[in-house]
């Protein structure tokens, strides 16, 4: 079973920056597939980021490309993701998840594992 646990949410102003970290226990990390997805209120969860085993690979949604940067540090067990450029559109809780799978996904569906979220409020 693994345990992901997310930090970092909080209340920023429009262009201001923040920097989601998830941290994961209870897994071989290395080996999952990691990724970012928020949910607004009254929306559907919708995919952010994600990130291969190595970190070499990532993928992200059109509405935060050249703004959002995904990471992770496989010897801390750690995800993060760089939020630059924010928007109040970005306002959502963000969830951390983990997939054992092979492939980046964008689904939900596909991933195993998810942390409790952590609240992004983007202010005008």
């Amino acid at each position: 079973q693994v345990q992901l646990v997310e930090s970092g949410g909080g209340l920023v102003q429009a262009g201001g920056s923040l920097r989601l970290s998830c941290a994961a226990s209870g897994g071989t990390f290395s080996r999952y597939i990691m990724g970012w997805f928020r949910q607004a209120p009254g929306k559907e969860r919708e995919f952010v980021a994600a990130i291969s085993w190595s970190g070499g690979i990532t993928s992200y949604a059109d509405f935060v490309k050249g703004r959002f940067t995904i990471s992770r540090l496989n010897a801390k067990n750690a995800v993060y993701l760089q939020m630059n450029s924010l928007k109040p559109e970005d306002t959502a809780v963000y969830y951390c998840a983990a997939d054992l799978g092979s492939r980046l996904s964008t689904r939900t569906a596909e991933y195993d594992y998810w942390g409790q979220g952590t609240q992004v409020t983007v202010s005008s």
